[in-house]
């Protein structure tokens, strides 16, 4: 049954009046509503632990990394400039927390993906699908369980630089140019090192599946 107009209108209307990330950060840094704050954490958490807990590979440093990006976040709100985009600048305090919890480890981390649940593994089937279409029917007859795995360990054998860009352009989905600045470096070399992992990601698959092809 479609709804009556007035109905219509007002689903329309709550829409229309959801208030932007920008208004909510300026909007909580402006009257200390912990509402406002309330509604960023939690249009946020899931897409950002989620980032976290591969950068890092581990679920309780992600959710310490986490609860201090958002600490700064209520620092350092003072510091956003109006006008910029609120997600990419998230992304780049939740790295430098990431960054630090590394450190206090004192020890490197390679990405693990082995313990996403399967909901989360869009991006990793989009970047398998990239080799994929490069191979004939035998190798894209593998399964998706064994397509991650390969994966997984497939991307811990490339440099950090390379596996940042492929967290954040494929499994969280930014635009270069979000990933440029979440990182620190020119578009450019963004997408230089896109081209370089799946370049790499493709050299690995063609020599790990070449009985497949046989």
């Amino acid at each position: 049954m479609k709804p009556t107009l007035p109905e219509a209108s007002v689903h329309a209307h709550e829409r229309a009046v959801a208030p932007s990330d920008e208004e909510l950060l300026l909007g909580y840094r402006q009257t200390g509503d912990p509402e406002l704050f309330a509604q960023l954490v939690r249009r946020y958490e899931g897409e950002l632990f989620s980032y976290l807990r591969r950068y890092l590979g581990d679920a309780e440093m992600a959710e310490d990394a986490f609860q201090r990006c958002f600490l700064q976040v209520h620092l350092k709100c003072q510091q956003f400039e109006a006008g910029r985009a609120v997600r990419p600048w998230l992304y780049t305090i939740a790295t430098h927390q990431a960054i630090d919890a590394q450190r206090r480890r004192r020890r490197q981390r390679t990405v693990s993906l082995d313990q996403l649940r399967n909901e989360e593994t869009e991006g990793s089937g989009k970047l398998v699908d990239l080799l994929l279409s490069r191979e004939p029917a035998p190798a894209a007859s593998l399964g998706s369980a064994e397509q991650a795995q390969w994966l997984h360990e497939a991307l811990g054998r490339l440099g950090r630089p390379l596996q940042d860009v492929i967290q954040l352009v494929y499994f969280q989905g930014l635009k270069y140019r979000e990933a440029a600045e979440v990182l620190g470096i020119p578009v450019g070399t963004v997408k230089s090192r896109m081209h370089a992992a799946v370049a790499a990601l493709t050299e690995l698959w063609h020599r790990s599946h070449a009985s497949s092809r046989v």
